[in-house]
């Protein structure tokens, strides 16, 4: 089958198309005909063993997953003894290591259906940004119906379904994001959009009961002045290529001073669990919220889209067609 493949560390280009083995299914295991994958900026930094921190889970000379990928949408192709949930032919989404390929293999946990009306290249989409979206807003910050958020990268993958899942959940939402894409976020039903090319959110004055940062610049210490005495600032991603922190420095500071502080102060680990999955299948089929796709390529671009993410430029998700 195709695939892409990383025998090494380095740029993104170390992510070269080759033919390899087609995996079969185990004990309670899918094997899923890939017709999407989503692309996300975890690939961009396990491609390039960046920053240093990740080898420690991943592999310290070379990856230990020669396939990258996560999310993806497709049919299943077989199935292993004791599956019970799927059969061949069932149109999924979920998540599942090695979704760079034609075909990926994992636990039946690891997908949900895929509802009627929704396309693969939307379902690939979905898993990993939606579900931190979700536990952030619900675990995280606890959002209720009549609180103020505010969303950072309000326009990038996670932050699109911030701003819609925030809406689902009643709050008032402010989307920051760049001039090219103050539409977008209106459109997805933020109340208020701050182009931050033009205006300081920080020196707004304004106080809001939850700040999700997924943009991960800002010092925290300005982000705390519009935060209410007792709201919460949820810092989602952020990590860089720098040094062998790459940018942790940030979250794991604010998280020494969190103990002494009244306002919660938060770093996001994410886990995609079957639970939330399904909440978000749901969600997916009355069409609370719509995955935004910023384009798609071929399988065989991988590094193309990797490079188109790493420079900012995506709205919303970038997914592989295979």
């Amino acid at each position: 089958m195709k695939a892409i493949v990383q025998d090494a560390y380095g740029t993104v280009d170390v992510l070269q198309p080759r033919e390899i083995e087609q995996p079969a299914p185990g004990d309670g295991e899918v094997l899923v005909r890939v017709r999407a994958a989503g692309v996300d900026p975890g690939i961009w930094h396990l491609a390039t063993g960046t920053p240093y921190l990740v080898r420690l889970g991943f592999g310290l000379r070379r990856p230990r997953h020669r396939v990258p990928g996560g999310d993806l949408a497709g049919e299943v192709a077989a199935v292993g003894p004791g599956v019970t949930r799927f059969q061949p032919g069932d149109r999924v989404f979920g998540n599942c290591p090695g979704a760079f390929a034609e075909y990926a293999c994992a636990k039946q946990d690891r997908f949900t259906a895929l509802p009627d009306g929704v396309t693969f290249t939307q379902g690939a989409a979905v898993a990993v940004s939606a579900v931190t979206a979700l536990q952030t807003l619900r675990d995280v910050g606890r959002v209720r119906p009549g609180q103020r958020v505010l969303v950072l990268g309000a326009a990038g993958g996670v932050g699109t379904y911030t701003v819609q899942l925030a809406k689902h959940f009643g709050a008032h939402v402010t989307g920051v994001c760049s001039t090219g894409k103050t539409e977008l976020v209106r459109s997805l039903g933020a109340d208020e959009v701050v182009d931050y090319t033009r205006a300081d959110i920080t020196a707004a004055g304004g106080r809001y009961d939850l700040i999700v940062d997924t943009a991960g610049n800002r010092p925290v210490a300005q982000l705390r002045r519009i935060l209410a005495p007792r709201g919460t600032l949820a810092i989602v991603g952020g990590v860089t290529s720098a040094g062998v922190l790459g940018g942790m420095q940030r979250p794991l500071g604010m998280m020494a001073r969190a103990p002494f502080a009244r306002q919660r102060l938060r770093m996001v680990l994410a886990l995609t669990k079957a639970a939330d999955m399904e909440i978000l299948r749901e969600l997916l089929a009355a069409g609370v919220f719509t995955p935004v796709i910023d384009h798609t390529r071929p399988l065989a671009e991988a590094a193309e889209a990797l490079r188109h993410l790493e420079h900012g430029r995506a709205r919303g998700k970038v997914v592989l067609t295979v």
